[in-house]
Parts: C-alpha cells; structure tokens; sequence
C-alpha cells in the first residue's frame, strides 16, 4: 500500500481508522491491517535480531473486531509467529502480560480507545512499553514496502486467558496495601464501563475486596455504545455516574473510557473527580510520603500547582498528550529527578512504581486504597483534596485556518510567534514555565487568569485554553487575544468571535 496512504492511518503512537461503514468508507481496510501487522513482526525482529516467541493479541468491544482480528492473526501466523489470543480484555492488561514470565515478547491490541463504534486500531507493545511516535513511522514505511513472505513453517493461534491473572494482581495490591483481605467490606461502589471492555472490574477486583457493586451500569459489552460513548471526559457519561452514585447511595463511583487505559471517578456526594481534582488525588497519594515532581499537560490549572507545592511537591506543565507527558517524567526520572506521576487532564495517569504504564485500572486501584485509608480514619476522599483552588473559569475555544493557508503548520508557528512578541507590549505577560504553544499571563485589571495557544498535533486547528480567577474574566482576556490575531488573515477567528459576543460561553 502507498506510504501516504498508510501515513493517515497513524495517530499519535498507535493506528486507527475507520473500520465498519456506518457512513463512511472503510480506511482501516483488511490490506492495511495484514501489512501493517507483518510490518511490525518485521520491525521487532530488526530491532531484537529475533522473532518473539509470541505475540499476544487482544480487544476491547468494537463491532469490527471479528475482521480485524482475523487479519492480525493470519499475520502473525504467517511471519512465523504464534499468537496467544486473550479476547476481550484492557489495553494495560495487554502490556502487563508481557511482564507475567509468559514467552512472549510483544502485544497487540485493537482498540480505538473513546473514538466512536465504526472506528479501530492497532496499539503495539514491547516488554519495554508502547511504541513511540516515531516507531510507528518505521512500521508504516515496513508496511508500505510489502515485501514479505510467508514462513516455511506457519505459527499457531492458541487461546490466553489473561484477565483473571491481571485482576488477581490488583486485587493483591489493595489487600497488601491496606493489610487485611477485605477492606472494601461495607462500602458501595458502583462502576460505568459505558458498554466499553471495563466491566470485568466488579466482579474481578471490587468484589473479592468486598464492595457491593449492585447499581453498577452499563457494565455489558456492547461495541455500538447504546447508552453514552466510554469517556470519563464525557459530560453525559459523568452525569449518568453522577445519578447513580446518588440513587445508590455508594460511596464511590468509577467510570473508564472503552479500553480502561483512563479513568475518572464520583465521590459519595456526586462531586465529580476528574481532571485538576483527579491530578489533584493522585497527587496527594504519591507525595504523602516523599516529595517529588507531578508531571501534568499544559492546560493543569494554577490551583493545581499551588496544591501540588502545598504538599512539597514541584508541578511541571509540559506538553498535551499523555505519551509526552509520560516520556518527559521517564526522561527526568532517568536523570535522577524524582517523577512518581505522569497524569493528563483525559484522565491518562501513569505512576513510576507501575512502569509509566497509563493504566485506569492501576488508578482506581490506587483510588480504592486511599478510600479504605481515609475510611477508617473517618474521612472522605475529596476531604483530601479539600485546599484544591478552582478557577472562576476556564473553557476552550478552537480556531481553524482558512483557504488562504497552504501550510498551516507554518501559519501556525507564525501565529505563536507573533503573540510571542506582541503580547508583552499589551500589559500581559508570557509565562515562563510554558512547553507547548505560548501562553500569556493577564493581571487582575486584564481577565486575572490565563490563554495557552497552541497547534493541534493532527489537525488545521488551534485550541485555545482560557483560566480566570473572576467571573467574565475569560471573555476579557479573549478580546485581548483577538487584537493580538489581527492581521493573521489565514485564521478564521469565527468561534473565539462568537466567545466573546455570548458573554463568554464557549463555542464547541
């Protein structure tokens, strides 16, 4: 298949495209899945100067995973490779497998995470963790050159029944971690799987710890997502864990996205825990013991680091997505700088002492300890993160390019660049812990808060996220972006306009 082809197969680390014609053309055909599979067999063994003994190969819930699978397997077989298939299981489970002393030295999973029913994907791992970006781009040139043959001797597909294992596992951490068998005994804690692969959690983990999960929703598998797409981010998704926290009377609630690599949680109250409140958490968590540096994306809000500092700790706002999150805590962590936690806003959270593995799983774990720990201490959870400041405001407003743009890629550097330069002339300030973009600081008589341009990674978009401190303040502060903008005619500003005109009130 043609590279460039292949190439808008590719997002971020992984490869997703569309895959059930629910309205659109296949793109995620069976070609691209056989050859970007072989393509993979062939990189690892240019990399290892090996075959694996086996690869393992999962999926969460979609409706085009019979086909998909089908392809990755033949592939597979045909390098000469077995293949352990686990069924439907976690995408984190995937990558602990490899970690479990089986003779398999890489995993597969399909999944598309939270994009919608007629889309798929390809996720890769080695023992030493997910492929990077980078990797991705190799595999694919691999793909597009096609140049494979079938082994002499044919591998074999043998049926892995992983998840009991990896259930047990976190059942095992919790009940070390809080010294007794059942420390859940009492407590109801109900989970929204939204039909997605996470519903293995209340049987296999909550209920041997002795929670009640009767009240639990959407916890059946079901690839067209009938009740709310599986996306702790998602605001119908939130409310309908929010209602039933509150109609069950729980002491907690939980939601994962389709593939539980993410997160986010409800407490007793229905006070959502997610996002600056879930960082917030999990912050408090890694640093009751030592201090460390909290490695977050941009878009964290300033009552988060003033949190984070009141604990002892140091936060870090790099760069939006979670492998970059997750690369630079490794990186520092590397340099003898203590990282215990890689987390982003979506609800991606990785922790020094699971491998930097973004596992939503290893997090409600983490979660449930602390809730048996302030339990019998007669406390709440959010009673832990009580002293978190919230911004009066805080929204985001994308702005695309228009047909004046060639390259907008270019354009928008040329944007970051302008601001960067035009902005300090306006009474504002650029901010001098920024990775991504430019972001510029406004005082008390100009918004008291906040904006972070930047470019989207695959889109001819730029997102713009807006914090203040005072009501109406993000609506001053974006008038102050749009004089900024003018003059940038390849920007259509349409959406930050609208923002302003309607007091405020974001354009989605």
């Amino acid at each position: 298949m043609e590279l460039r082809y292949l190439k808008k197969l590719k997002s971020g680390s992984d490869v997703r495209g569309i895959a059930s014609e629910l309205g659109s053309p296949i793109t995620l055909t069976n070609e691209a899945v056989y050859d970007i599979t072989r393509a993979f067999c062939a990189w690892y063994e240019a990399k290892y100067f090996k075959k694996p003994a086996a690869i393992a190969v999962g999926h969460d819930v979609r409706i085009s995973t019979e086909r998909i699978l089908e392809r990755v397997t033949a592939a597979i077989n045909d390098a000469g490779i077995d293949v352990l298939d686990c069924g439907l299981c976690s995408t984190p489970s995937m990558f602990m497998l490899l970690k479990s002393g089986r003779a398999c030295g890489a995993s597969i999973m399909i999944t598309a995470s939270h994009l919608p029913s007629d889309r798929n994907g390809l996720k890769f791992f080695t023992e030493s963790g997910g492929l990077e970006s980078g990797d991705i781009d190799d595999v694919l040139e691999l793909a597009a050159a096609a140049d494979f043959e079938r082994s002499a001797v044919r591998g074999k597909a043998t049926k892995c029944d992983y998840m009991p294992e990896y259930c047990a596992d976190l059942v095992k951490k919790v009940r070390t971690a809080c010294g007794e068998d059942r420390p859940l005994e009492g407590m109801k804690i109900i989970v929204d799987a939204g039909n997605g692969a996470g519903g293995f959690f209340c049987e296999g983990v909550l209920q041997p710890l002795g929670a009640d999960t009767q009240g639990s929703i959407y916890t059946e598998p079901d690839g067209t997502f009938p009740n709310h797409i599986p996306n702790p981010e998602d605001k119908k998704a939130i409310d309908c864990l929010k209602a039933a926290v509150l109609r069950e009377k729980a002491d907690l609630g939980i939601i994962f996205d389709t593939d539980v690599d993410r997160a986010g949680a409800v407490d007793c109250d229905g006070r959502e825990i997610n996002r600056n409140d879930l960082i917030a958490l999990a912050a408090a968590m890694v640093l009751e013991n030592r201090r460390g540096t909290i490695v977050t994306d941009s878009v964290t809000s300033d009552g988060l680091t003033k949190f984070i500092e009141s604990l002892g700790g140091k936060h870090l706002r790099f760069k939006r997505g979670y492998k970059n999150v997750i690369d630079e805590a490794m990186r520092r962590n590397a340099n003898g700088e203590y990282c215990p936690l890689a987390i982003e806003t979506s609800g991606h959270a990785a922790f020094a002492e699971n491998y930097f593995l973004d596992d939503g799983a290893y997090l409600v774990v983490r979660i449930l300890i602390c809730l048996a720990q302030q339990t019998k201490k007669g406390r709440t959870l959010s009673q832990l993160i009580a002293g978190l400041e919230h911004p009066a405001e805080e929204d985001e407003v994308r702005i695309s390019f228009n047909s004046l743009t060639e390259d907008f890629r270019a354009d928008g550097a040329k944007v970051i660049e302008h601001i960067k330069s035009a902005a300090p002339g306006m009474g504002c300030s650029l901010a001098h812990d920024n990775y991504e973009g430019v972001k510029v600081n406004f005082d008390k008589n100009n918004g008291d808060g906040w904006f972070l341009v930047r470019l989207s990674v695959h889109d001819p978009v730029m997102p713009i996220n807006f914090e203040s401190r005072c009501a109406g303040g993000n609506r001053i502060i974006a008038a102050k972006l749009l004089q900024l903008l003018q003059g940038c005619d390849f920007l259509d500003v349409t959406n930050l306009e609208k923002f302003i005109q309607n007091d405020g009130q974001p354009n989605k």
